[in-house]
């Protein structure tokens, strides 16, 4: 993970004057803290920042009830969109302007998430582990354009999150929630203060039975922070504990969704997690204008995989005495011994299995100046970073047998050792990223700022095979990434901005693994070889407005507008090898990420109010043809071809999201929120040959009553009109797995099905 100073160049950060939380939703104050960057300035004035961010605080996380970040992200943030290829309410992928980051090895991210300064993806292959969140202690979260100062890996920007300590968390809070799908969830939290020392703990547990088969979520989170407080300097120790076992049904194929919305297709579907990190924070002001702040970690992080497929090696032919992989090549374990036809039944399934273990440190260190330059306002930001991390990946797959209804794999099966396909890997990667950044922003008026940045990377990957060589290889990454910005605040009701920024994404581990039609890999999740890909880079401008107007009644009314424009060159992507059921990552060429976001917000009285419209363009802007895998509109040579103009998968065009919150009486509250999104590609349809997925509106219903001023009782309604909706589609691969009550499953087309109607009550208290 990377302690970088996320978000820390003054002039190229923001906040979206309309994306905060409705308690904070007054005029603004002359200066904001807009980052959380380890080393980031306070008072960073609002007029300054050239570029939309999206700032939510303990309003919103928790307009539901209990913390809810991925909720309130999915319902009110501007330009994202939550997927769901695992169906797991904690495991969904995140998108951004079309930019991603997920849970899921095979996955391309594209965006950072850093907690108080440190980098949260995950150094094997950059995932993000919501379940790992102690979403209990956020005080705040924000969602920010492309920046250089999010380092490495960040091409459509980033997360921050921001947690408590006891210097802005006061006395305890406990509640308890329960409901629908064996929902039950419980949190607490305390925070105490005593002269110039502050502790803060917060502990939760998480527990849902799910509204599908084999679905189902149990995860504890434990997070404290012991702080010390000077005239002139401060100290922060924190700790992160996270525990998590995670069942996810997947995608089912549309015929069996018909016949059952609550099917699996194919099973286990297990994700297991351990987490700790301990973090030291240290923060100095030097002078009137000067500050220092520094941060060094540790982490360690182990995932435990069990994912049950559909096979790839079944008998030879009716009656053979063994298994193949193809067309007489027969299927063999390890030595070369030919794997016998075991099974009477001749029913098989698949058991891929993985473990990564991975050990992360690093520090950061950076200096703000504040003092006038050349008789101009000016704000002086240099930092440096190092980030290490050692990882140690294996990974297995075995055949075995497969239960005639419910379709989970019977082991313990035998291992699958294929030279050239399936292997067993052990892998240990060691890598190092560092950083180095300069920003600066000068007023060169009291309306109009400029500013300027860059930032230097570099990340060199070193893989050692531990069966063989394979996979063996070293790899370096160099890049130097600007930023320019410029903001022109005309007057309180309207501000316009422009800026321009670079980024780079180094390749992953896990994806240097996986790079050739050759060197294919199953799910991303067994590796071969060990051949280079080109770094990615982005070149972004952003260009927009915003303000804030008085309405009748003594109302505001905040608005904004914001154009994006993103050009990758040499994208890094996953398409399907030859071989079914195998895929690679690969530079693809250019890919273009444009379009627009407006939002209002309104404040009235006793009612309030939010709009956000985003209509995201995400084409591929160089052609390239890979193998259809499971795509049923292959040409004859089993290819399909990409063209310059079309659409990637997953990523609706056009959304819309509102809300509105009323408060009856001083004590009772009520809200409905509602989204509507456009149908987009399916995942392995990146020609665009296949009826897209469809579109959807969703709505929720919440309410609050306030008992006693310390106890405060609160319900919320999910899915309140009962919609059947899809998060992801796919293809799957059909033909190996007989499914009881569809004799004929021939339709390739899966889905993943979002949740029902559901209600759920819960009780919160302080002490």
């Amino acid at each position: 993970m990377t302690a970088l100073a996320a978000g820390v160049l003054p002039g190229l950060g923001g906040l979206r004057a309309w994306g905060q939380d409705a308690a904070a939703n007054t005029p603004a104050a002359p200066a904001i803290e807009v980052s959380t960057a380890p080393s980031a300035p306070s008072g960073i004035d609002r007029a300054t920042v050239p570029a939309p961010v999206q700032n939510f605080g303990r309003a919103a996380l928790t307009a539901s009830g209990t913390p809810d970040v991925l909720g309130a992200l999915g319902q009110r943030a501007a330009g994202v969109t939550l997927s769901s290829a695992a169906a797991n309410p904690f495991q969904p992928s995140l998108f951004y302007h079309g930019f991603e980051i997920s849970p899921l090895q095979g996955t391309p991210q594209g965006l950072a998430v850093y907690v108080d300064g440190v980098r949260f993806n995950q150094p094997f292959g950059d995932t993000v582990n919501w379940d790992l969140l102690p979403e209990i202690a956020i005080r705040s979260l924000a969602i920010q354009d492309a920046n250089p100062a999010f380092g490495l890996n960040a091409l459509g920007g980033g997360v921050e999150v921001r947690l408590k300590d006891g210097f802005t968390a006061f006395g305890g809070e406990a509640e308890v929630a329960g409901g629908s799908f064996g929902r039950v969830e419980a949190d607490l939290q305390y925070a105490r203060r005593a002269g110039n020392t502050a502790a803060y703990v917060a502990a939760s547990e998480r527990h849902e039975a799910g509204w599908r088969n084999d679905q189902s979520s149990d995860i504890q989170n434990l997070y404290g922070d012991l702080g010390w407080r000077g005239p002139q300097a401060s100290l922060h120790a924190s700790i992160t504990l996270a525990n998590a076992a995670l069942n996810g049904p997947g995608t089912v194929p549309v015929q069996l969704l018909a016949l059952d919305p609550a099917a699996q297709y194919t099973a286990p579907n297990y994700i297991g997690h351990r987490y700790a990190k301990l973090a030291f924070t240290f923060a100095d002001r030097l002078s009137a204008h000067r500050s220092l702040r520094a941060i060094a970690y540790y982490d360690y992080f182990r995932e435990v995989v069990a994912n049950g497929n559909a096979p790839n090696d079944t008998p030879c032919f009716a009656g053979a005495p063994d298994l193949c992989s193809a067309p007489g090549v027969p299927s063999t374990t390890f030595g070369g011994v030919t794997i016998p036809n075991f099974r009477s039944d001749g029913r098989y399934s698949e058991l891929d299995q993985q473990t990564t273990n991975t050990n992360g440190y690093g520090g950061s260190a950076q200096l703000t100046d504040s003092a006038p330059r050349f008789g101009f306002g000016n704000r002086l930001v240099a930092g440096v970073s190092f980030d290490g991390a050692r990882t140690a990946f294996g990974a297995t797959a075995r055949i075995g047998g497969i239960t005639p209804l419910s379709r989970v794999f019977i082991g313990p099966g035998v291992v699958i050792d294929e030279p050239g396909g399936t292997v067993p890997v052990s892998l240990m990667v060691t890598d190092a990223y560092y950083g180095a950044y300069l920003a600066d922003t000068l007023d060169l008026t009291r309306t109009l700022s400029v500013s300027a940045s860059a930032r230097a990377n570099v990340a060199a990957i070193d893989l050692a095979d531990r069966n063989g060589s394979a996979l063996t290889g070293r790899h370096v990454y160099v890049r130097v990434n600007p930023a320019l910005g410029a903001v022109w605040q005309a007057r309180p009701l309207l501000s316009l901005y422009a800026g321009y920024s670079e980024a780079n994404r180094a390749p992953t581990p896990a994806e240097l693994s996986c790079a050739g039609p050759a060197d294919a890999c199953s799910l991303a999740n067994f590796f071969v070889g060990d051949p280079n890909l080109k770094q990615v880079v982005a070149h972004t401008f952003t260009i927009g407005l915003r303000g804030t107007a008085f309405v009748f009644g003594g109302g505001t009314l905040r608005y904004s507008f914001d154009y994006f424009h993103s050009v990758l060159d040499d994208d890094i992507t996953l398409i399907n090898a030859p071989t079914l059921g195998r895929a690679y990552f690969a530079n693809v060429g250019k890919v273009l990420r444009q379009g627009v976001d407006l939002g209002l917000r309104l404040r009235l009285g006793a009612w309030r109010g939010f709009l956000a419209y985003s209509r995201v363009e995400a084409t591929y802007r160089t052609g390239f043809v890979e193998s259809a895998g499971g795509n049923p509109y292959a040409s004859a040579d089993g290819t399909i071809t990409v063209l310059p103009g079309a659409h990637l998968p997953g990523i609706p065009e056009n959304q819309i999201k509102l809300g509105v919150d009323y408060r009856v009486t001083r004590k009772w509250r009520v809200g409905i929120t509602a989204r509507a999104v456009t149908g987009s590609p399916l995942f392995g349809d990146a020609a665009n040959l296949a009826k897209p997925a469809p579109g959807y509106v969703v709505a929720n219903f919440t309410t609050s009553y306030r008992i006693t001023p310390r106890i405060v009782l609160f319900a919320t309604v999910e899915n309140i009109t009962d919609t059947r909706y899809y998060t992801y589609g796919t293809f799957t691969q059909l033909g190996t797995v007989a499914v009881a009550g569809i004799p004929n499953l021939d339709n390739p087309r899966s889905y993943s099905i979002a949740a029902p109607i559901g209600g759920f009550v819960g009780l919160r208290a302080r002490f």
